[in-house]
């Protein structure tokens, strides 16, 4: 079984920064891409950032320059570092880890719980 535990949203003003974390558990032989979700008011979730396990990154335009996604694959954990924070980054924010749990295994996609960010004007 694997369980992810994300950390690190709340209430921030505008410019402010905020790091989330993400962190996976249990029977994991390899983690390949690693990224981040955001669902705000409306009715689509966006793709914030990806990270592959070579380290190749991809961001969203509206997070580019602002935003830092990396990882610590000792600690099967995935970052966001979030800087320069404005209103419209307001939303839950999910990680995925695409996890191979065995050698022979295949690769599923595994899901944060989410986390509240908030940024106040």
């Amino acid at each position: 079984q694997v369980q992810l535990v994300e950390s690190g949203g709340g209430l921030v003003q505008a410019g402010g920064s905020l790091r989330l974390s993400c962190t996976a558990s249990g029977s994991i032989f390899n983690i390949n891409d690693m990224g981040w979700y955001r669902q705000g008011p409306g009715p689509q979730r966006e793709l914030v950032a990806t990270i592959t396990s070579g380290g190749w990154k991809n961001y969203a335009d509206s997070v580019k320059g602002r935003f830092i996604i990396s990882r610590d694959n000792a600690k099967n954990t995935v970052y966001l570092q979030m800087n320069s924070l404005k209103p419209e980054d307001t939303a839950v924010y999910s990680c995925y880890l695409q996890i191979q749990r065995t050698v022979l295994g295949n690769k599923y996609d595994y899901w944060g719980q989410g986390t509240q960010v908030t940024v106040s004007s």
